[in-house]
């Protein structure tokens, strides 16, 4: 038996370096400048850093690039949501403005009937973003429902935005210290944060458009649950394994990660064939393939896409980080080449919102 243990790795070495080539290959096709992957199954871990953090550059991705992360940060914010319910600070059917007057929905009729719940299923009935959160005008703009609260599904930034406030109310923490204190420390993510720290200068992945153009560094000043996260793939995954395990939470409340909310009925558009599969748990998508039950979520920023699944039946996850708008084009590939062919859903129904 021993006679055939050099070639079995010979073998798993060959598999791991065609499998890089063919991703590699994608990012060319796809025009994706630079990526983070990581794909984890029952313990074991592959670790990929691909191209460049900017185009034009010998800049060369490695696994301490820092990248955004965009809506996967809705995720560190529901976890942490969930924390602190387990603590008996949050009741998640509370409505938020009972906690907390966001002065933003101040004389909003029917505000008072969202909560965290809703918030982390998104059927609050606020827009995505009612402004660019970037601007200082944004902080004290009006924030108005576009549907009535609990009624249908409708993605919203704004949402977790009123969520994270309303922590902050609550704990006299910024959410940043929240993080830290819940996610980040407790998981060693040590190249994490949802503001710019000085420490990634030296090794940030810049931003690329759609033409691979490149485009600036945001240095996020202040946290936002939304979109702000900074990180890298071989962190997320620390946290993408107590996503799946529920580690730090309850039973109870870890069953809310893969326990339908809604059905993510989309408040825009009738019910499609694809919906039928999707429905959404408290602050992560839920997805019916072929290899199983899945969790899923995306990120967005424009000019940086991420996206994971994760499969709690099997304990494996995909994850992928990008420095391209091109980059969620890249998954159904991704997906099929490590996890293997089959329907996973998500990119279809993710195609209908956009």
């Amino acid at each position: 038996m021993k006679l055939f243990l050099p070639v079995l790795l010979l073998l798993i070495g060959f598999s791991s370096v065609a499998q890089q080539a063919e991703v590699a290959a994608l990012l060319k096709k796809e025009n994706v400048t630079g990526m983070q992957l990581v794909y984890s199954k029952k313990g074991e871990t592959l670790v990929y850093s691909l191209g460049l953090r900017k185009a034009g550059t010998t800049q060369a991705v490695d696994a301490r690039t820092t990248f955004q992360a965009a809506s996967l940060g809705k995720v560190v914010l529901a976890y942490t949501a969930l924390r602190l319910h387990d603590q008996g600070l949050l009741n998640l059917d509370k409505p938020l403005l009972a906690y907390y007057p966001y002065p933003r929905l101040q004389g909003e009729p029917h505000a008072d009937k969202i909560t965290a719940r809703m918030v982390l299923g998104h059927t609050t009935g606020l827009p995505n973003w009612a402004g660019y959160p970037l601007a200082e005008s944004w902080k004290t703009s009006a924030l108005h429902l576009s549907y009535a609260p609990d009624s249908c599904w409708s993605y919203s930034g704004e949402g977790y935005v009123f969520l994270q406030k309303t922590l902050e109310h609550l704990t006299g923490k910024s959410f940043e210290k929240l993080a830290q204190e819940h996610v980040f420390g407790p998981l060693q993510m040590k190249n994490t944060s949802f503001t710019w720290q000085p420490r990634f200068e030296a090794n940030a992945a810049f931003g690329h458009d759609k033409t691979g153009k490149t485009t600036e560094i945001k240095r996020f000043k202040e946290p936002n649950g939304g979109f702000s996260l900074l990180t890298t793939a071989t962190d997320y995954n620390r946290f993408l394994q107590a996503l799946i395990s529920g580690k730090g939470l309850k039973p109870a409340t870890a069953k809310l990660l893969v326990t339908p909310a809604n059905a993510a009925n989309r408040c825009t558009t009738p019910p499609t064939a694809a919906d039928a599969n999707i429905a959404w748990a408290s602050g992560v998508g839920l997805a019916t393939t072929s290899h199983g039950p899945a969790q899923w979520h995306w990120g967005d920023n424009g000019d940086f896409r991420g996206f994971f699944m994760t499969f709690p039946d099997t304990k494996e996850s995909l994850l992928f980080l990008t420095n391209s708008a091109n980059g969620l084009q890249l998954t159904d590939e991704l997906l099929r080449l490590f996890v293997g062919a089959g329907q996973y859903q998500a990119m279809q129904w993710l195609a209908e919102e956009k």
